[in-house]
């Protein structure tokens, strides 16, 4: 992208009152953003009223250090060899999946791996969303999905957020052997000239965050974005120096569900985000799919009442493979758990599949409080039971 290109994109999505939808009528209208500022104010007036006509006649207030700044960022290189674009809605690699959409965002921040294009993502990409205050059980599940899926060819497609979405990253980045940065930084330059060379190869997970690419949010999910970029796509549609607000997320998670072929909710609690992105990807008539949970759990109800509304009730990854790709063969089986110590069993078939307190345990058991906590920290220190807040205790599965 030369510097003119990107001024006149830029200064179209920064003009006050002019958004999105109002971008794209005036592209369609009169063309290229160029052509759109060449236009007399009657003939923009008649489009977009007088208000916003006048606006554009001008570039916006601080437009000349926006787009210095937007300039520069693409012009670095960082340390790590990421590729930095600005794609528009003019861009050949431009999704086509979003454009499918009812609302695309003229311009697409990227930072990822060489080689890696977006084009055609949609068909091979399914989104993998759910809370920010998983169960243990629930982050195991995404983390474990994720990896048998980004392992049959799919893109995994999340927001980045605490919880469920950073799970499913981190298990889409274990299927491509990259699960610690220091073998991604190993293996970056050696599978470099395959992406490029395959041309149509997916990126293993692409990232849609609500604030500029300048930044992480999380913090805490820092090193995360970072080994994303070396082997996926972290994505945005605002621009640089976007803090985190509010509203941003809500607005991104309409990219995450037309980016993908489908959605797949992991753990929802009834007011969760994760339900507006099922229900938007329901509206660009993508698949939704929904794992359920114990009866007992808050963060069971959304996807719950996501069954009820017709998505596909969803026990294993061969579920969501069968749907998508119908006739496909069975995909080998996620790792087994590990062995179960032999003084554990009886406890953890006391416990069950749904959370119970330690005074259920006790009278299920008939063992006094100490013992049961001294065989419960034994059993979460080996990865078979997770602790859930209010003194609750729940089995875990893996897969």
């Amino acid at each position: 992208m030369e510097r003119d290109e990107l001024a006149g994109w830029l200064r179209l999505t920064l003009t006050p009152g002019v958004g999105d939808g109002q971008a794209r009528r005036l592209l369609a209208a009169f063309g290229l953003p160029d052509t759109v500022f060449a236009q007399g104010e009657p003939a923009l007036e008649q489009l977009c009223g007088a208000a916003r006509a006048r606006a554009l006649r001008e570039p916006p207030e601080g437009f000349d250090a926006a787009l210095d700044a937007a300039w520069r960022w693409l012009e670095e290189t960082p340390e790590d060899g990421a590729e930095r674009r600005i794609l528009t809605l003019a861009d050949d690699d431009y999704p086509q999946a979003l454009l499918q959409t009812a609302d695309p965002p003229p311009l697409l921040y990227t930072l990822g791996a060489r080689g890696v294009r977006l084009r055609d993502l949609g068909p091979q990409a399914l989104a993998v969303v759910g809370s920010r205050n998983p169960t243990p059980q629930g982050a195991i599940d995404a983390r474990l999905f994720a990896r048998a899926l980004a392992g049959a060819g799919l893109c995994v497609v999340s927001g980045l957020a605490l919880g469920i979405d950073g799970a499913a990253h981190e298990g889409a980045l274990e299927a491509a052997g990259a699960a610690h940065e220091g073998a991604l930084e190993a293996a970056g330059a050696a599978h470099e000239g395959a992406l490029e060379a395959a041309g149509a190869a997916p990126p293993v997970t692409v990232a849609v965050v609500g604030t500029g690419l300048d930044r992480v949010y999380p913090a805490r999910h820092r090193d995360l974005a970072h080994r994303i970029a070396g082997r996926g796509i972290i994505l945005s549609e605002f621009p640089l120096g976007t803090p985190p607000l509010t509203p941003n997320f809500p607005r991104r998670n309409r990219l995450i569900a037309g980016l993908s072929r489908g959605t797949l909710v992991v753990e929802a609690a009834l007011a969760s985000g994760s339900l507006i992105t099922a229900r938007l990807a329901v509206e660009q008539g993508r698949e939704v799919f929904a794992i359920p949970g114990s009866i007992h759990s808050p963060q069971s109800r959304g996807c719950h009442a996501l069954i009820r509304q017709g998505a596909k009730l969803v026990e294993s990854v061969q579920d969501i493979l069968e749907e998508l790709r119908p006739g496909a063969g069975r995909t080998p089986a996620a790792e087994a758990p590990a062995a179960l110590p032999r003084d554990g069993d009886a406890l953890l078939d006391a416990l069950g599949h749904d959370p119970a307190s330690l005074d259920a345990l006790a009278a299920r058991t008939g063992l006094d409080a100490a013992t049961l906590q001294a065989r419960l920290l034994e059993l979460e220190l080996d990865g078979h039971v997770g602790r859930l807040p209010g003194g609750l205790f729940q089995r875990l599965a893996s897969a």
